[in-house]
């Protein structure tokens, strides 16, 4: 079996789409996954799946559906797939704090011409790279007024059928060092 990291979409926040991490790994351990691992409570899981991604984030999507009647979005990557991610890091040489290095997983590569749009929403020091589905954002001001931001977090605004999740540079160096570890 492979590593692999789920990450799920708007969970955890504010008082709406709330699902208790223990309860998550009960659930996707009775369901038959093995060495799951969650990481903060907003919706990062390691375990071990021979499924292909795509069928992993739909096999969890069913689950939390029907374990929690939620409808919550989810994004997979493979461990090797991940590692890439943080290897690739085309953003690394201008980031200073790392929880301000978002890193927005994408279902599907997005169209070309997204990244001139996003680049036209950055501002000041703000950076942005899209490579294949995943798009790099250095918010050096924080996020709670960025119209970059905005653009990445909107819901379907990267493209038609396009599903999306960020985590911070942090979020994302644990995730793949948990999937190391195991």
């Amino acid at each position: 079996m492979g590593r692999q990291i789920a990450l799920l979409r708007g969970i955890n926040l504010g008082s709406s789409n709330r699902i208790a991490m223990a309860a998550l790994r009960e659930a996707l351990a009775t369901a038959g996954f093995e060495n799951v691992l969650t990481y903060v409570q907003s919706g990062n899981i390691v375990l071990d799946s021979d499924e292909s991604p795509e069928a992993l984030a739909r096999r969890i999507h069913a689950l939390i559906a029907e374990q929690f009647g939620l409808d919550i979005a989810v994004v997979a990557r493979t461990r090797d797939e991940l590692a890439d991610v943080v290897g690739r890091n085309p953003l690394g040489d201008v980031i200073t704090e790392p929880r301000r290095y978002q890193v927005s997983f994408l279902s599907a590569a997005p169209a070309p011409e997204l990244l001139k749009r996003l680049e036209s929403l950055a501002v000041a020091e703000e950076r942005v790279a899209v490579i294949e589905r995943e798009i790099y954002a250095w918010h050096p001001e924080g996020v709670a007024r960025s119209k970059l931001w905005n653009g990445l977090a909107a819901k379907g605004g990267l493209g038609p059928g396009i599903t999306a999740t960020a985590r911070n540079w942090t979020t994302v160096t644990t995730l793949l060092e948990m999937a190391d570890d195991a």
